[in-house]
Formats: structure tokens, sequence, C-alpha cells
């Protein structure tokens, strides 16, 4: 494997970015988008927003049917950033320690002296991909969302860091709900995406049937590699914002909440609850990676208003009167965007 081909200089601390700095990671963006190309074919704005979370150190969950090549997307992604990946298959029975890792009895061959030694779990790797997460039982669930939030695991009363950087993909099958343990709100609310993975239109399913029964297909090169993405990372959050950005971004969340003064009528009519100030957060990081994916100098409404679809709609709660009726987050979400005024010149 060739060693990746970028390695942005991250700025100063209290520095603003140049447009050079923009320059070069749009079009490492675009670089990656054409390696992903050569095995994915289509899911630009999955990819994007996949790309966005990684940017942002957050985590994304994707929901789609089955046989939309999320998995193979997922690991293509980790050869292209030239990071390590491990995928775990969620089951009912699958115990903390299966993901975290164990502490066995070692014996040293030369002394026969027996000691403790720690075999880390597929947790320990920079990109997990956690299929149909929602298919473990809580206490699975308490030991994912402590790596996720502290970025670290506790086994045998030892604190262990993960590596850097470190993210969690994960997947949710919309179809089959038997066997499923829904993930608590707490938890959705640490993935900064829920993303809409959809089918192919009609000629990019031509392309998946003939890639799929043709010769071997060409293999991406990577791109990044850790210490390029923490440098990027680092140029997201140099990104300027204006005041009414933030402003605009706070109306759309707190417009959410039903029981929130000046809260509009549709979300009073068909929400138990809205979203909280992760969300707030969670528009402002994403608008400033999605600025900086398109080449822009600065985050705008326009940035916000794209992103928040995926990081809104895990975190509404239709009731029981939006379900009666048919009404979605997403349909929610865009009556709010459509009555809350930008401001961009």
């Amino acid at each position: 494997m060739s060693e990746p081909a970028f390695a942005p200089a991250a700025p100063a601390q209290d520095s603003q970015i140049t447009p050079k700095d923009v320059e070069a990671c749009r079009e490492t963006c675009t670089a990656i988008q054409r390696e992903l190309g050569k095995v994915i074919v289509g899911q630009t704005k999955v990819i994007e927003e996949i790309l966005i979370a990684i940017f942002t150190r957050s985590h994304a969950l994707l929901v789609g049917v089955p046989g939309l090549a999320k998995t193979l997307l997922i690991s293509t992604l980790a050869e292209t950033l030239h990071l390590t990946f491990r995928r775990i298959q969620f089951t009912p029975d699958l115990m903390p320690s299966d993901i975290t890792g164990t502490e066995v009895i070692y014996q040293d061959p030369v002394t026969g002296e027996k000691q403790f030694k720690f075999l880390p779990g597929p947790l320990f790797s920079n990109i997990v991909l956690a299929d149909e997460i929602n298919r473990t039982p809580p206490k699975t669930q308490a030991a994912m969302l402590e790596a996720m939030q502290e970025r670290r695991v506790t086994v045998g009363g030892v604190t262990r860091d993960l590596p850097v950087p470190f993210f969690v993909l994960a997947t949710q099958n919309p179809l089959e709900q038997e066997g499923t343990y829904p993930l608590p709100e707490a938890q959705l609310d640490r993935f900064m995406f829920l993303i809409h993975v959809g089918y192919p239109d009609e000629e990019e399913e031509l392309q998946v049937m003939k890639r799929g029964t043709g010769l071997k297909i060409e293999q991406p090169v990577p791109i990044l590699d850790g210490p390029a993405i923490l440098k990027v990372q680092e140029i997201v959050k140099s990104i300027p914002v204006s005041d009414h950005v933030y402003r605009y971004a706070r109306d759309l969340v707190r417009a959410t909440r039903p029981k929130e003064e000046g809260a509009f009528e549709y979300c009073k009519r068909y929400l138990s609850f809205g979203a909280g100030p992760r969300a707030s957060l969670g528009l402002i990081m994403a608008a400033k990676a999605h600025a900086l994916i398109h080449g822009q100098l600065y985050a705008s409404c326009a940035n916000v208003a794209t992103v928040a679809p995926s990081v809104l709609r895990h975190r509404l709660a239709p009731n029981f009167s939006a379900q009666s009726e048919g009404i979605t987050p997403d349909d929610i979400i865009q009556k709010v965007l459509s009555a809350i005024p930008r401001h961009d010149g």
C-alpha cells in the first residue's frame, strides 16, 4: 500500500486559515471521493456526510435496507484514509467484553510466572463499523456509549484510551425490528449524523451490476492518514462563523422544542420533545466542515441548512399524532427550515 498523498499543515493556534489551506482540503476531499468511486457507485451525499463526521471528530449512524454497500463503503473509506478498521456484528448475545477486550491469565514460558494480560477487543481501531447496532442488549450499549463519548473503555477497573483518531460508523436496518433493542436517546444524541442511505438510480444500479459481475475492480489508494486527519480537524475548527449564522442555528434547534417559548405550532402539535444543545453544536461544526469541503473560507446559513436534516432527524421525537398522520422528523425539519429566514448576503 502506498503512502498517503496529502498532509495539510495545521494552522497555528488563534490564527486564521488561508485560501491555500481551504483549497488543499477541498482537493483532498475530491481525491477521496474519486478513490471511493473506484469501488462505490453513487452515494455522493452519503460519502460527503461521512467525511464531515470524520473531519469534525464525530460519529455517524447509517440507516438503509440491506444490500446498499454500507459495509463496503466504510471499509473502503478506511483504506482510503489509511486507518485501521474493524467490523462488529451486533447480536443479542454480544457481551461488553466481546467489544472492549478482556483480561486473561498469561504464564511466562521462561519463569513460569502467571499474570493478567489484556487482550484488546475490536473497539481498539481507528474506524469501527458497528453493524446493526440496535441488535445488542443495553449492557453492551453502555460500553459502546462510553467508547463513543469518552473515547476510552474500562475493563477490570482499568481505563484504557482508544486509538486516535477514533470513529464509530454504525448501521441500522429499518425493515426488521424483531429482536432489536431501540437505541436510548442518550446514545442517539452521540451520533452527529443520522444518514439515510437510499437506493441507487437506474444508471447507478446498472453500473453496480456490471462491476459486481465483471472483472476485478481497481483498488483505491490512501489519500490521508491519522496525523493528517487530525490536522484537517484543526482546520475545520478554524473556519470562521458569523454571529448571524450562530443565531440561525440556534433558532433552528429551539424551534423544534414544543415547550419552548416561540416554538412553532406544528412542532407543539407533532413533537414530544425536540433537539438539545448538542444539536446546536453539531450544526455549527458540520456547517464548518461542509464549507471546507466545498472550498469556502467561512460557514454560512446555507451550510447550516444543508446539514440540518442529518443533524436533527434522530433528535426529534414525533408523538402519536405525527405517527398516525404519517409525518416524519424530516417533514418537520423542512417546515422549520422554510419558516426561519436566512440572512446570508
